[in-house]
């Protein structure tokens, strides 16, 4: 194939121009969702897992972010800007390693190992007056009996506690809005 063709040349370059413009884009828009953590070795999660598994990294923490962002932002009100700290978290199930070695590494969900979230959050109007600020914990002790659309995600129950917490505090018929 001959790249050297005028034509050739022009849509690589409206392609590389396009994918630059989407990645500016992206990394330029501005959020109205801030989430942050203390360093991950604090949190009951990571203390409780002792190595374990990939919760050693943040990569499930950037997960967590990344929905309660698209979570929040889906039910703010234009100019609102929502800021959350993660200040504890402890994900469903728990490890066993009294089943054997070659059970050291599996987390075993049971209800007696509910998922739990404690976080703090500042809620302010595009004025910058505060909203609505204070400190929650979630937990849903029953979070084996309701039912999950999507099984296959490990941070499944950890979401539902986030998606229930945005729907209860940021409902726009309770604000008034």
């Amino acid at each position: 194939m001959n790249t050297s063709h005028p034509v050739i040349r022009a849509l690589g370059l409206v392609l590389l121009a396009g994918m630059a413009f989407a990645a500016g884009a992206e990394q330029a828009a501005p959020t109205r969702v801030n989430v942050s953590w203390p360093e991950p070795a604090s949190l009951s999660e990571v203390k409780e897992a002792h190595g374990r598994g990939w919760q050693r990294g943040e990569a499930w923490l950037v997960d967590l972010r990344k929905h309660l962002v698209r979570q929040a932002d889906r039910v703010l009100p234009t100019g609102e800007r929502l800021d959350v700290t993660f200040t504890d978290v402890k994900l469903a199930g728990s490890f066993e390693p009294w089943h054997g070695p070659r059970f050291d590494d599996v987390r075993i969900v049971k209800d007696i190992y509910p998922p739990r979230i404690d976080l703090r959050f500042t809620l302010t109007s595009a004025d910058g007056n505060v909203v609505a600020d204070g400190e929650r914990t979630l937990r849903d002790p029953g979070f084996l009996t309701r039912s999950i659309a999507n099984t296959s995600d490990p941070l499944r129950y950890e979401k539902r506690l986030l998606n229930d917490w945005v729907r209860r505090e940021f409902n726009a018929g309770k604000r008034g809005s």
